[in-house]
């Protein structure tokens, strides 16, 4: 089961029209999710992006930041180091020490979220690559190409079609990447809709921010 954006409390919300707000809200951080208590006061403190309507609700933001993003123009290849959790729904982004910067909600294809076995299947492949080209795309804002099939996914590969997992005919598949999504279509991140046939999709506005941030030949490791 995909877990909820945020949850507000049924009795709570109605009472928040009349009253001042007490709400029950759900992290936004998947997959785990936990009840926090907000009230007027407390809604004040919060450092976290939110948004409040007229009826109360409260829908907080799910990207995740430490830090400031640094300066794009002085960034290389070994600047950063991105490692995207397909559990988990994250895409996130470290320095070169190691430091977290920022976390950002992705979807994929293929809803089991398995390893990716050939072409057609719409798996988002696991391993290590690298940024292998950068530009704008026509339809999902910006793409972001892997180098996806490296040698360790060919070996794989070879290794499942001779075990007999994949048929004999099968290709490996490529065109990998990391996109926006189609226009006004943001909604697919925030419902977990693992849309793509194997790529890992983001909200546009948060590729704007990928794309300019990351330099190619960035090393991006894909984990279950």
């Amino acid at each position: 089961m995909k877990p909820n954006r945020w949850k507000p409390a049924l009795p709570q919300l109605l009472r928040g029209v009349f009253s001042l707000p007490i709400f029950t809200v759900t992290s936004t951080k998947a997959p785990w999710h936990w009840p926090v208590a907000f009230t007027h006061s407390s809604l004040r403190k919060m450092r976290t992006p939110f948004y409040v309507s007229l009826l109360g609700m409260v829908v907080i933001t799910s990207t995740s930041f430490k830090k400031k993003l640094p300066l794009v123009s002085k960034a290389t290849r070994n600047s950063y180091y991105v490692l995207v959790t397909k559990s988990k729904y994250e895409l996130k982004v470290f320095d070169s020490t190691g430091e977290w910067i920022v976390t950002y909600p992705v979807v994929f294809g293929n809803k089991d979220l398995g390893d990716k076995m050939m072409e057609g299947d719409r798996k988002t492949p696991e391993g290590v690559f690298h940024i292998a080209g950068k530009r704008k795309h026509e339809k999902w804002n910006s793409f972001m190409m892997l180098d996806y099939p490296t040698q360790e996914s060919v070996e794989k590969f070879n290794r499942r079609k001779a075990a007999g997992m994949i048929p004999s005919g099968a290709r490996i598949g490529g065109a990998i990447g990391i996109h926006g999504t189609w226009p006004n279509e943001d909604y697919a991140i925030d419902q977990y809709q693992n849309w793509t046939e194997g790529c890992i999709s983001t909200k546009n506005n948060y590729i704007r921010e990928i794309f300019e941030l990351l330099p190619v030949g960035t090393k991006i490791e894909i984990r279950r």
